[in-house]
């Protein structure tokens, strides 16, 4: 009778046993699935009648501020862009904020590839770090990095990567990010 019980615990002790993951003898290559990782669960901007956050830096007290204004749904990367280029509307230009981009940084467009926002140039001044360069250069950047399908942006002009100036006073002609324009945010 003692054997009866025992047999059905050794036989699911058994069975529980195998469902474990295999053992390799060694350490294996483990590849990043394609495409983008989705968004974590309850990180959407959308609001429950599908509107979405179309996301825009502007300037206010020689810093940038984030405003979201809420749309149908997210437009492009280059019309988000020219959204950004027509500056704040009547509220957002009453409430104190303003942008550093006309005159400053002439925008041909903006592609999208991967993850990386590309604007093209056609102008941009002398480069020189001044301080409405920084923030101009900063709207962009802060902008489209707002975006989850954005991850970083790359200026070119004439097709050749260009130097654009950095919250730090350094250039760089690498993709930037928020991060790199993160003294001129609020904290």
């Amino acid at each position: 009778m003692t054997a009866r019980r025992l047999l059905p615990a050794l036989l699911a002790a058994v069975l529980l046993a195998g469902c474990g993951v295999p053992v390799d003898d060694e350490p294996r290559l483990v590849r990043e699935p394609p495409g983008r990782f989705p968004t974590p669960a309850g990180t959407s901007t959308a609001d429950p009648d599908g509107r979405v956050g179309e996301p825009f830096c502007f300037v206010r007290d020689e810093g940038l501020a984030v405003v979201n204004r809420r749309v149908d749904g997210l437009p492009g990367v280059d019309a988000h862009l020219q959204h950004l280029l027509a500056g704040p509307d009547s509220a957002e230009r009453r409430s104190g904020l303003a942008t550093a981009l006309p005159g400053t940084v002439v925008v041909a467009g903006a592609t999208l590839t991967g993850g990386v926002a590309t604007v093209d140039v056609r102008q941009a001044g002398q480069e020189a770090g001044r301080n409405d360069e920084v923030l101009a250069f900063g709207q962009i950047v802060c902008s489209l990095t707002q975006r989850p399908d954005v991850d970083s942006v790359a200026f070119r002009r004439d097709g050749q990567p260009l130097e654009v100036p950095r919250a730090d006073g350094s250039v760089s002609a690498l993709p930037l990010t928020a991060a790199d324009y993160r003294p001129l945010m609020p904290r």
